[in-house]
């Protein structure tokens, strides 16, 4: 089945229809928990406990081995996710050149914590071990932007360029 979300925004109603039909479609496939995870993403655009529920009942799986699948999976999201996701590099060379202070920085601008998204829902905040650019340390990235040698100073500005 063709995820069709993206097309217009559908109903609860309609979303869970879909996710539901997705699952009979696929119910006798082995191991399929984690790609019906991605389609209730898809579809959600993250896997809040009721939709969690709906899954674990529909596929006559427990709750708790849902939430497990969940919650080890760093793809897997609880929280509706922002318009711009921020993700710092904790990589070895960001860290030495201080990017734990960058993300505190930006959890205090922002009044969130990693893996949150702010009220307007405009930011979401994530980590990474590494983005590959070391040579720019500290480096966080927003979107599909690299910024590189950030600083706290030069956070106001990076952010006022993603209203």
């Amino acid at each position: 089945m063709a995820c069709i979300c993206n097309e217009k925004e559908l109903t609860m109603e309609q979303k869970y229809k879909q996710l539901e039909a997705f699952i009979v479609e696929n119910k006798d496939k082995e191991g399929y928990l984690i790609p019906v995870l991605h389609m209730a993403q898809t579809i959600f655009g993250y896997l809040p406990p009721e939709v969690q529920n709906f899954v674990a009942e529909k596929m006559n799986v427990s709750v708790s081995m849902v939430a497990g699948v969940v919650t080890f999976y760093s793809y897997f999201k609880v929280f509706p996710s922002g318009r711009n996701t921020i993700t710092v590099c904790l990589g070895t060379a960001c860290y030495v050149r201080g990017a734990k202070k960058i993300l505190e920085a930006l959890e205090e601008k922002l009044r969130i914590k990693v893996g949150e998204t702010t009220k307007d829902r405009r930011f979401s905040i994530g980590i990474q071990r590494c983005l590959g650019a070391c040579g720019l340390a500290p480096v966080i990235m927003i979107n599909k932007d690299v910024h590189g040698r950030v600083t706290a100073k030069k956070l106001d500005s990076i952010l006022e360029q993603y209203k």
